[in-house]
């Protein structure tokens, strides 16, 4: 009981605001996260690094069951968003750009943008399967891969702005992963890293989508 008071305390000073429901969604987060030694909390309260892990169990919770964000509705994107937030104020990574962890192949978990999610299509034609980014820190490169039913996939180079940012040019599409199409100067856009571990990786994109990805293949190359 004590324990799950802490947690409790320690989770509400995360300052996320929620619904009733996912209120007890979070409280059930927090239980797990927390179940740690007393001794691990310095004056009864949770290490940066133990707030770091409730909070991205509390994302992973919320964004679990909305199909990469394809199922969520204004009320989960905003839930989503907050706790998004919440994380990047915890970022351990201050220079994403030029740290090893941001290189490799990461699995897009949920995204408020509605072209990669395929909205505008009839549901069996939208991506069916892991949505993949690879990227290339020291190459300057990125490949987005996408699952059936189409396995489109995209090449792009990446220009810094500063140490989170970056432009992407996007230089060549292949249509159902095998039919090269030289992309326009147009198709370009820009990314900035809002948060980055060893397995979890948060972007923003320029029109505002927020990105979530985990860490599936640290060796993989676009």
């Amino acid at each position: 009981a004590r324990t799950m008071a802490l947690a409790t305390r320690a989770y509400r000073a995360t300052g996320v605001q929620s619904s009733p429901a996912i209120r007890a969604r979070r409280t059930a987060v927090a239980s797990r996260a927390f179940k740690l030694p007393a001794i691990s909390w310095p004056l009864g309260g949770p290490s940066k690094a133990e707030k770091r892990e409730a909070r991205k169990a509390e994302l992973l919770e919320l964004i679990a069951p909305l199909k990469k964000g394809a199922d969520a509705t204004p009320e989960d994107q905003a839930e989503v968003e907050a706790a998004a937030a919440a994380l990047e104020e915890l970022n351990p990574t201050p220079r994403p750009l030029t740290s090893d962890l941001l290189n490799g192949g990461w699995n897009l978990l949920y995204t408020t943008s509605a072209s990669i999610l395929g909205l505008s299509r009839p549901a069996i034609f939208r991506p069916s399967g892991p949505i993949i980014q690879v990227l290339d820190g020291p190459g300057l490169a990125a490949r987005n891969i996408e699952p059936a039913p189409f396995f489109n996939q995209v090449s792009a180079q990446l220009e810094p702005v500063n140490e989170k940012k970056v432009k992407v040019q996007f230089k060549e599409f292949k249509i159902l992963g095998v039919i090269p199409v030289k992309a326009p100067e147009t198709a370009r856009g820009e990314l900035t890293i809002t948060y980055l571990d060893d397995d979890l990786r948060v972007s923003r994109g320029d029109k505002g989508n927020l990105f979530v990805l985990s860490m599936v293949n640290r060796n993989q190359k676009p």
